[in-house]
């Protein structure tokens, strides 16, 4: 695995630096670069679950990250954070580029052909964001036809648009929901569509009271954390960190803090324990 690598090293460089001070920099920089790190990829622009603020990352995905790296053996100093947007989070992956990834990733099978996934770790549901001003005209999933939508390349929401609606709506697709948010605002999209969860945050943070999600799910998303294929030693920690997590109340926890004010409350039926737990292997 690559942070047991990354603990290897920093053992031979330890051993290295007294025999030579001088070649390990200044007192400084040791302290900076002292100690096993673990690299973890997550989303830097979805309030909520995944956000980058100058130095500060906030988030239910980051949240359990930081949970499941305390339960690995690493403190929060030793997370090095790492942006894994929707399009880049195999390759992330396969290049060895980050050692674990959370950032809303759906479970599915296409996926796991090339990584693995421990958990889930939360089940949303595809839901729709629009203006207010719209919302007796887009209902749900059967009142899109001739709407234009925005969602993000390389997303399974964009790819569900794809897939059941491409005869009656327009995609435009952004690198980020951000953008998406912004085309809603000024009129370009008539709504965004990805994770209710995700949607819930961007409302909250980006909507100015002026959008809200519709609240009619029309798929499942189960968020796994993303790990390098064949890697089962690691899948397995993972996996028993998830399960102590939603045991100890912590799960929990971090949804009630981070969906505080959004008005949203994950589907009981999709996100209780005992659902989560039968799942994780």
């Amino acid at each position: 695995m690559k942070h047991m690598f990354k603990k290897a090293l920093a053992a031979v460089a330890a051993v290295a630096c007294l025999g030579s001070m001088a070649a390990c920099g200044s007192s400084n920089d040791a302290s900076k670069s002292d100690g096993p790190k673990i690299t973890i990829g997550i989303k830097f622009d979805q309030p909520g679950l995944g956000f980058k603020k100058g130095n500060t990352y906030t988030g239910f995905d980051v949240d359990v990250a930081k949970y499941v790296a305390k339960k690995l053996g690493y403190s929060e100093d030793q997370i090095v954070w790492k942006e894994a947007p929707s399009k880049q989070r195999e390759t992330l992956i396969q290049n060895g580029d980050v050692d674990l990834i959370f950032a809303t990733y759906t479970i599915n099978d296409k996926r796991k052909e090339v990584v693995d996934f421990a958990g889930p770790y939360f089940v949303a549901g595809q839901d729709l964001l629009i203006r207010n001003t719209d919302a007796g005209t887009i209902t749900g999933p059967d009142s899109l036809n001739g709407k234009k939508l925005c969602s993000v390349t390389g997303s399974t929401s964009a790819q569900n648009v794809k897939d059941k609606f491409a005869s009656e709506v327009q995609l435009m697709e952004q690198t980020g929901y951000a953008e998406c948010v912004t085309a809603l605002i000024s009129g370009t999209v008539d709504a965004v569509t990805t994770d209710d969860i995700i949607l819930a945050g961007l409302a909250a943070a980006k909507g100015n009271g002026q959008l809200k999600v519709v609240g009619k799910t029309f798929s499942e998303e189960p968020y796994g954390v993303g790990l390098k294929k064949g890697d089962t030693e690691l899948k397995s920690k993972v996996n028993a960190a998830i399960k102590d997590m939603i045991e100890d109340g912590s799960w929990q926890k971090a949804i009630d803090s981070n969906m505080q004010g959004t008005g949203y409350t994950p589907d009981a039926k999709l996100n209780a324990k005992d659902t989560l737990e039968s799942q994780l292997s």
